[in-house]
């Protein structure tokens, strides 16, 4: 499967973006899918995650009440909305898909991953 991420730009704190991710196949319902990002000079984190179904999420400890993910598999696309915006949320933004209904939270544990978007946060 191939992953298109879009959506990045330059936001003020307390602003919002949307990202998006479009899925290629025809099976997209059987991935789950999750959102990591990587800070200039930092490891690659986990953001957030949603089932294949989109009935589970998992989110980051800090994230969670500002970003929400969400799903529609008639789309193929997956979203990551976040509102009040920090500027610690500056970084590249990754979608990833995985065929494991047990992978969570580590990276590697992805099968795929697309190109990313950078979201800047302005203070």
């Amino acid at each position: 499967v191939q992953l298109q991420a879009s959506g990045g730009g330059l936001v003020q704190a307390g602003g919002s973006l949307r990202l998006s991710c479009v899925a290629s196949g025809r099976t997209f319902s059987h991935y789950a899918m999750g959102w990591f990002r990587q800070a200039p000079g930092k490891e690659r984190e986990f953001v957030a995650r949603i089932s294949g179904g989109g009935g589970k999420t998992h989110y980051a400890d800090s994230v969670k009440g500002r970003f929400t993910i969400s799903r529609d598999n008639g789309k193929n696309t997956v979203y990551l909305q976040m509102n009040s915006l920090k500027p610690e949320d500056t970084a590249v933004y990754y979608c990833a898909a995985t065929t494991n209904p047990a992978v969570i939270v580590v990276a590697p544990n992805y099968d795929y991953w697309g190109q990313g978007t950078l979201v800047t946060v302005s203070s």
